[in-house]
């Protein structure tokens, strides 16, 4: 779907270590710094400099403990452990920027909504509209144990959940309070007034939620969704709720096959298939000369942890591939992780066997997407190549260092795109979903969601 221009997230999680395993070791990384307010604040203010949609926080609630049975790898490497809550930094960036959005993961298997749609309430309170959801459901075990489960509910059995806690979700944020609910009458002394705030009375198969929202609407009512289900359970998901969708591809080829497939569920139950936005995930290596970038590659390269990757990969697909010799090819296996994170190494293409040894080096760098080494001419020529032959409309950029992958990103990168009329030189609105939809603050009217607003 052609757009006008190429939309950008940063992709970041509140840990040490996020897609490459190993890179805190590198001496310019900072990722180290994860604990400290004033990282997080002058991360923002980086991203809003080159005009960035929103910074993507990624999050899980477990450990990585597949590969060898054992947590220990994941600890010893820092491979998303220690991980901090996502949303507290949120405010933190807010405050020192004024467009920048917050794309916040949560996941429905482990929280009521009542509790959660007033904490997402509060942030779009507090950001002035500039928060997003990133819906999921979760896939480690390690979680699901931790919060009382002897294991994680079966994969498509966690949708069903969801489905049911987003329609809570969205009787909460938009059929609770009237637009006009709040009027704030001095003379009268009325803050709100009562026959305007309406008790959801929901009674479903997983939640009971008979009241009204604790919060008065915030700029956006329901925040901008996020989902980042590709399997095909995630991909009907996504079709039906997102407003934006996040995938992990390592070749163009893939992210068309995932992009035509979610597009064509979308339009199927009939949904407008250019309203969704795709984000497809890179790792750029930016150098001012193409032997530059290649030097800068293959020196984290040698930062790279090969045990770290495959205690990544194993929380990621379920696969303890300690049990696998390095030469092996790996086999499509079907298990309640995600189903995309073994189906891209097994599936997608056709021509190609992936061994334990290759799937270990290439999410050394960038996780499971692609990396993207040369100048910024090259690097945007990339980008636009994926945009015309996949069909996506922006990006995700994961970092190899923090914050040098995001200042080389944001200093070389984004003028070219600018240059080249590929991205937005300031932002145009106010709220997160305004700067995503040429102004719309709220969901639109064939939204699942905005179909349960109360209007005045």
């Amino acid at each position: 779907m052609k757009h006008d221009r190429i939309y950008l997230n940063a992709f970041v999680m509140n840990c040490v270590s996020h897609q490459s395993p190993g890179l805190w070791t590198h001496p310019s990384d900072q990722g180290y710094r994860y604990t400290d307010i004033d990282f997080w604040a002058e991360l923002a203010q980086t991203l809003e400099r080159g005009r960035f949609d929103a910074v993507f926080l990624a999050d899980v609630l477990g450990v990585y403990d597949v590969y060898q049975g054992s947590r220990d790898a994941a600890v010893r490497h820092a491979t998303q452990i220690p991980l901090n809550d996502p949303m507290l930094i949120v405010p933190v960036m807010a405050q020192v920027t004024t467009r920048l959005g917050f794309g916040v993961t949560v996941s429905v298997s482990y929280e009521p909504p009542y509790l959660f749609a007033r904490r997402m309430s509060t942030l779009d309170h507090l950001t002035k509209g500039r928060v997003g959801w990133n819906i999921v459901t979760s896939y480690l075990d390690s979680a699901a144990r931790n919060l009382g489960l002897q294991r994680q509910v079966d994969h498509d059995a966690r949708y069903d959940i969801a489905e049911e806690y987003l329609e809570v979700c969205y009787k909460l944020w938009e059929g609770s309070w009237e637009d006009d609910a709040v009027v704030r009458d001095r003379r009268r002394g009325v803050y709100a007034e009562p026959d305007k705030v309406h008790a959801i009375g929901h009674h479903g198969t997983y939640f009971t939620v008979p009241g009204i929202h604790l919060c008065e609407p915030s700029p956006q009512r329901t925040p901008v969704l996020y989902q980042a289900g590709v399997s095909r359970r995630g991909r009907a998901f996504a079709a039906r709720h997102a407003e934006c969708v996040f995938i992990i591809a390592p070749t163009v080829a893939m992210a068309k096959t995932y992009v035509q497939s979610i597009r064509a569920e979308a339009e199927r139950i009939g949904r407008d298939p250019s309203q969704i936005r795709i984000f497809s995930m890179f790792t750029p290596i930016v150098g001012r000369t193409q032997a530059e970038a290649e030097e800068k590659y293959l020196d984290y390269i040698r930062h790279a942890s090969y045990e770290g990757a495959l205690a990544l990969y194993g929380g990621w697909s379920g696969l303890d591939l300690s049990k696998y010799r390095p030469s092996e090819p790996l086999q499509y296996f079907r298990n309640d992780a995600i189903h995309s994170a073994v189906e891209v190494f097994t599936k997608m293409d056709p021509d190609r066997q992936w061994t334990v040894e290759e799937i270990a080096r290439f999410i050394g760098i960038g996780g499971r997407g692609p990396v993207f080494v040369g100048t910024a001419d090259r690097i945007a020529d990339e980008m636009k190549a994926w945009v015309d032959e996949a069909g996506v409309d922006g990006f995700n950029v994961a970092y190899a260092v923090i914050p040098g992958t995001f200042v080389d990103f944001v200093d070389m990168v984004v003028p070219t795109l600018q240059k080249r009329g590929l991205v937005w030189n300031d932002y145009a609105f106010d709220t997160l979903r305004g700067n995503l939809y040429d102004g719309r603050a709220h969901l639109p009217d064939d939204h699942p969601g905005r179909q349960v607003h109360v209007r005045n």
